[in-house]
């Protein structure tokens, strides 16, 4: 005879097998602060510049680039001395702040529309949306959140890019990891890769946004 308790135990199972949707307090964190960043991109009156400075300032307040930029060094972040750290940091979010414009420039002053979510865990939320291009194209967007305190930040961003959706953090730290092993956890190669490709990021601006 079947136990009340296995029931119970195989009842509660079947419950946290299944996805936990995130709290509305997530969503809304990141369906007016993602508005507010692309909508940043276009607000007329500003210049190239100024609009530029606008999206980096909300980037720095939406999104966590130092937990990412020690994410994507792994085991690195360990190692790198205090001045190491503190050069790479400064890099890194010089060059995190042009991919996120590099990515989400052809979307600006466009919607993004929440639709659906899920709870990693009570602090970890993944909350999906759409964005929809002028020409009627849906971009979908991944925006994982954590949730610290009731202090939402964003710490990966996951972009349909030729139908595969690529997190940005995690593409990163494939590649840095690879140019550290290869340079023997060398901060200052490390430094001159990312600077140089935040350059090839600049240099692809269209000429009226340089």
């Amino acid at each position: 005879m079947i136990s009340r308790k296995w029931i119970l135990s195989a009842t509660m199972l079947a419950f946290t097998a299944l996805p936990a949707f995130a709290d509305t307090q997530t969503e809304e964190y990141v369906r007016t602060n993602a508005n507010d960043v692309l909508a940043s991109l276009n607000t007329p009156g500003l210049s190239a510049a100024e609009r530029r400075v606008q999206f980096q300032t909300y980037m720095d307040e939406f999104t966590n680039l130092d937990a990412v930029a020690r994410f994507v060094i792994g085991k690195y972040a360990k190692r790198f001395s205090d001045e190491e750290m503190e050069a790479y940091l400064e890099t890194f979010r010089n060059y995190a702040l042009v991919v996120y414009e590099f990515y989400f420039n052809e979307y600006r002053g466009r919607d993004v529309k929440v639709v659906g979510s899920t709870d990693r865990n009570a602090r970890d939320s993944i909350v999906d949306t759409e964005i929809v291009r002028a020409d009627g194209q849906e971009l979908e967007v991944r925006w994982r959140v954590l949730n610290r305190g009731g202090k939402y930040q964003v710490v990966d961003v996951a972009l349909n890019a030729e139908g595969n959706l690529i997190w940005l953090a995690i593409e990163q730290q494939a590649q840095f990891l690879s140019i550290l092993d290869q340079n023997n956890g060398s901060s200052e190669a490390l430094i001159a890769k990312i600077n140089s490709m935040t350059a090839d990021l600049v240099a692809q601006r269209p000429a009226d946004e340089s």
